[in-house]
Formats: structure tokens, C-alpha cells, sequence
């Protein structure tokens, strides 16, 4: 699992940055057991960033590093 950069509260909010500004940013893996998370194709993000609880999942298709659309 991977998270967007910004802290999307809402997986719409995460759709609506897309739709708004044509891509939502980059993505993460944090922690130890992480790695890199892929520069193009598909990653799934979870949100919003810990502590919170996560409240939303999605598969995300990513583009040199930039999330550009959401699946679900």
C-alpha cells in the first residue's frame, strides 16, 4: 500500500484534485518495509496518512511518478 503526498481526506477529494489540476500528485511507500513505490502503472493508495484511521482505498493509475486517474 502506498499513500498520496498530499493527504487527501476523501477518496473524492483525491478524484477531484484530478479532475481540478489534471493529476494529484506524487505517492509514497513509507516504512521499512515500503520500498519505491512504481513511477508508471498502477499502485493501490490508502488514506488519509497514519495516525488517522485509513477511511478510503483505491487503485491508482500513475504516470512519471503522478497519479492520474483512480479505478476505485
Amino acid at each position: 500500500m502506498a499513500y498520496a503526498v498530499t493527504n487527501y481526506p476523501t477518496k473524492k477529494a483525491l478524484r477531484d484534485a484530478i479532475a481540478r489540476d489534471g493529476d494529484a500528485g506524487g505517492v509514497f511507500q513509507p516504512g521499512p518495509f515500503g520500498g519505491t513505490p512504481p513511477t508508471d502503472g498502477e499502485v493501490t493508495l490508502e488514506g488519509p496518512h497514519y495516525p488517522e484511521p485509513h477511511r478510503w482505498y483505491a487503485v491508482a493509475t500513475v504516470r512519471a511518478g503522478r497519479i492520474v486517474a483512480v479505478k476505485s
